[in-house]
């Protein structure tokens, strides 16, 4: 639509799905354990789902953001009238001039947030949502793409759901969240046959940062002991990338699968020069002496097989302004509807962020990057 004389791709909009979603959506034999979302408060995240509450009662999550989203409530009255539908969803992009966009959960980004669910159970969440996703997609003029959510608690269910949605349903990518699921560290082989499947597809992959607590474990491990303040989302935003992104790395995880794409949502950009510059030094002090199975510079995997998506990052933008090789891992996103996104003035902002970008490195970062990724036109 090029607002403001580019083009744009939203790499991390969210949707806000119904709360009976899973009920209506999931198979039968489940349908007596399927998620229930929340309405505490407006744009809720929330979810009832094996006995947990994500986000817990009474925590800082719920503390801090249950304000944030009730004064905004009045910005999204139209979207919440229509029912946070498509035709909602396709308004919100004109309104910043957004062409396409990758369509993350609300409620979803909760129901596979323990160790707990047997197998047969994440595969069934996992269809249920991206079944429901088809069809919200459908409705958006060919420019909403899914992305679909896969169980790791089941790698035989991973695959065939992540080959389904890609091959059946159209979507663009599959994620998951970062918090382990019984343990298994995301470098640990267990994963090879998910890796070489996305791989063999040419279908990137996602970790969509941890919402606040620590960045290992599940879900119902997480303790805010600040009332009021959402520590965990200052703190665990970016360990939910840097973390599993540098073992892949020296383990060699993307060595062993070199077409493999993986994205950090929503963990922004700013410290991207120190990881990269950290990693190569470490390496060079280890190579001669340590096992480490790569044969390139740590630093040569970001922007060829590691992405990220940023909201108003300055410092991020403004290492981008000095060092444009940076560019090639960045993606533009607005986080639209939670409470820090950017929406409705991204575009603005957008355009103040990326002054004195050469016209190549901006096209990267606010489309670019995305549209190859996603083998889009």
């Amino acid at each position: 639509m090029a607002k403001h004389g580019f083009k744009v791709f939203d790499s991390d909009m969210h949707l806000v799905e119904p709360v009976d979603l899973w009920e209506r959506y999931i198979d039968p034999a489940y349908k007596d354990r399927a998620p229930t979302g929340l309405s505490r408060h407006p744009r809720d995240l929330g979810v009832q789902v094996a006995g947990h509450t994500f986000p817990a009662e009474n925590r800082s999550y719920t503390n801090a953001i249950t304000p944030i989203m009730t004064r905004q409530r009045d910005i999204y009255a139209e979207s919440e009238a229509q029912g946070w539908d498509s035709a909602s969803q396709v308004k919100a992009m004109d309104t910043e001039g957004i062409d396409l966009t990758v369509l993350c959960p609300s409620h979803g980004l909760f129901t596979l947030g323990t160790s707990d669910l047997e197998p047969g159970l994440a595969t069934a969440i996992s269809r249920a949502y991206n079944d429901w996703l088809a069809d919200f997609c459908a409705g958006g003029s060919g420019r909403l793409f899914g992305a679909g959510m896969i169980p790791p608690h089941d790698i035989n269910g991973a695959i065939h759901e992540a080959r389904r949605v890609v091959y059946e349903l159209g979507f663009k990518t599959v994620f998951v969240r970062p918090n382990l699921v019984h343990g298994r560290n995301w470098h640990d082989p267990y994963y090879d046959p998910l890796w070489e499947a996305a791989s063999e597809a040419g279908t990137p992959l996602s970790f969509h940062r941890n919402h606040g607590g620590r960045p290992k474990g599940d879900l119902s491990t997480f303790r805010h002991d600040i009332p009021g303040v959402n520590v965990g989302g200052i703190v665990a935003r970016f360990f939910t990338a840097i973390d599993p992104f540098t073992y892949m790395i020296f383990t060699g995880v993307f060595e062993r699968f070199p077409d493999l794409k993986f994205v950090g949502a929503e963990v922004n950009c700013g410290w991207l020069p120190f990881w990269r510059e950290n990693m190569d030094q470490n390496f060079e002090q280890q190579r001669d002496w340590a096992n480490v199975p790569i044969n390139r510079l740590p630093s040569e995997f970001v922007g060829r097989n590691v992405f990220v998506t940023t909201l108003d990052d300055r410092y991020g933008y403004d290492a981008i302004r000095r060092d444009p090789t940076l560019g090639d891992a960045v993606m533009y996103s607005t986080d639209y509807p939670h409470s820090v996104t950017l929406w409705p003035n991204s575009a603005t902002l957008t355009k103040e962020l990326t002054e004195g970008f050469d016209d190549a490195t901006r096209h990267k970062v606010l489309a670019g990057n995305a549209v190859a990724l996603y083998h889009l036109n």
